[in-house]
């Protein structure tokens, strides 16, 4: 396993997860502001477009950090009990599909990113440019491929074990 792209990848999880919770705390606070402000007829114009853009940055920015700790619902009724070479070969196939996966969820999330950019798309209410929400769900995405990619040799790696 190479050091210098697993600081990288903790770097980079480790930012984008600190950059997900601003969203989410941003997206709570907004929702609650918005519902106190109902009692007095006063809501906020777009919260609700405002609310889905922050929750799927929130999401996609939390997706890398919470692979990278093995985070995710793991139903291993079978793979443990297999010997640990192929736990360990089982393990690196899953990371090289689902960053191939992934890598092409990212793509795909792009392209159609780029198609909004180009098209000048805006939101319904606020007439908010959100293909920058767009591209940040790709980068989400795109850094959990890498992060897939990277549980490929740490799947041989002493004490990957332990982690999971």
């Amino acid at each position: 396993m190479n050091p210098l792209l697993d600081k990288i990848d903790t770097f980079l999880s480790r930012t984008l997860l600190v950059l997900s919770g601003v969203a989410v705390l941003a997206l709570m606070l907004l929702a609650t502001a918005n519902v106190a402000l109902r009692i007095f007829h006063i809501p906020y114009r777009g919260t609700y477009e405002v609310v889905s853009f922050l929750g799927a940055i929130g999401v996609a920015f939390a997706l890398a950090c919470t692979q990278k700790a093995k985070g995710h619902i793991v139903v291993d009724i079978l793979s443990a009990r297999y010997p640990r070479r192929v736990r360990q070969g089982v393990d690196a196939l899953s990371g090289a599909i689902s960053a191939a996966f992934f890598g092409i969820v990212a793509w795909q999330v792009a392209l159609w990113g780029t198609r909004l950019a180009a098209s000048g798309e805006v939101s319904e209410t606020l007439k908010l440019a959100y293909h920058p929400f767009v591209f940040g769900v790709a980068g989400g995405f795109a850094l959990l491929a890498f992060t897939c990619l990277l549980d490929i040799p740490r799947a041989f790696s002493k004490g990957w074990e332990v982690m999971q």
